[in-house]
């Protein structure tokens, strides 16, 4: 945007007008809303403090100084609004969530002390934020946006998880980052140290990730779709890594390699001889499918949730099963399909 622009559309937006100030903000409301989600893990969340960012942006554009480009000053918005909404989260924690009373789980390799309240995000919506990151980021935006990074986030305390946000992913000096938390520079680089100490242990390599879309993501990604629909556990086994993950968000229950992996397949998704179909998508920059459980008495299917792939070379080295079938919407998806 032309300089001289800018300052036009801030002087009608301070004056009032509405047209101005959606022309204003316009430009960053993708990538608010994508950071809002960075925060809260989910994208219900996310939009709402979207649009509570713009309105209270709206009602204090008067008082805009301009220290900070309007980019910046968004930012500050929307970090603080993220902050009181964990805060109030807080105060009145969600039901804990309880698996399906029908479907006995074997005991899991690990149990969170805490539910992970992460939501997959459509990668088309990624695309549309024209992520922007300073010179001080850290992380690649592929990598930023990664389920392993998002669920390492959401077990950060709320004041080191926006620290790292804004300093690792976006790029922030800690100056700015300072002056958006109202305190002090030292407070930021303490916060930061302790998030990258705690998300150092947490976070898988990306070296051997194959690129989106590549040929060799999509012979992983049919084999395993093949192997799904068919009902035949080994096949998916044999895709694993040895030191592959299982995860159910919200669920605080995970299950590591594939034995562990293997009995919940066939005790869990595939007992009483169940059969899926597959749709493919993507989310969080991954391989990603909306799946639908067959009714053996009639052609319809009906919605089961969301399965992202993480790839590891030619393995798969996490599956992360969403049962929220709600979230099939987010991704085009209908409740039931007739094949």
């Amino acid at each position: 945007m032309h300089p001289t622009h800018h300052q036009e559309l801030l002087a009608l937006a301070r004056g009032g007008d509405g047209e101005a100030f959606r022309a204003l903000v316009e430009p960053f409301r993708r990538e608010l809303q994508v950071h809002c989600y960075r925060i809260l893990g989910s994208v219900q969340d996310a939009e709402d403090m979207l649009q509570e960012t713009l309105l209270a942006a709206w009602r204090g554009i008067g008082g805009y100084e301009g220290r900070a480009s309007v980019r910046t000053w968004l930012y500050r918005i929307a970090t603080n609004r993220c902050l009181n909404a964990l805060r109030a989260e807080a105060r009145r924690p969600r039901d804990h969530p309880s698996p399906r009373g029908d479907v006995p789980l074997p005991e899991p390799s690990r149990r969170r002390p805490e539910p992970s309240w992460l939501e997959p995000y459509p990668d088309e919506l990624f695309e549309a934020a024209g992520q922007l990151a300073g010179p001080e980021a850290r992380y690649e935006v592929r990598e930023s946006v990664s389920l392993a990074f998002l669920a390492a986030l959401q077990h950060l305390p709320p004041r080191q998880r926006v620290v790292l946000v804004l300093r690792d992913v976006l790029g922030f000096r800690a100056a700015e980052v300072a002056e958006m938390l109202d305190t002090t520079e030292n407070a930021v680089t303490s916060a930061l140290t302790r998030a990258r100490s705690a998300l150092s242990g947490e976070l898988p390599g990306w070296a051997d990730a194959p690129l989106p879309d590549s040929p060799r993501e999509r012979r992983v990604v049919d084999t395993f779709a093949r192997a799904f629909e068919a009902g035949d556990v080994e096949a998916i086994v044999a895709l694993l890594t040895g030191d592959a993950w299982l995860t159910m968000p919200p669920l605080p229950l995970e299950y590591q390699g594939p034995d562990a992996i293997r009995t919940f397949l066939d005790t869990v998704v595939m007992r009483d001889g169940r059969r899926y179909v597959l749709y493919p998508t993507r989310a969080n920059g991954q391989p990603a499918f909306g799946y639908y459980v067959r009714d053996p008495r009639t052609p319809v299917l009906h919605a089961h949730g969301v399965i992202v792939l993480t790839l590891s070379g030619d393995r798969i080295s996490a599956l992360t099963r969403f049962s929220d079938t709600a979230l099939l919407a987010r991704f085009g998806f209908p409740r039931t399909l007739r094949p």
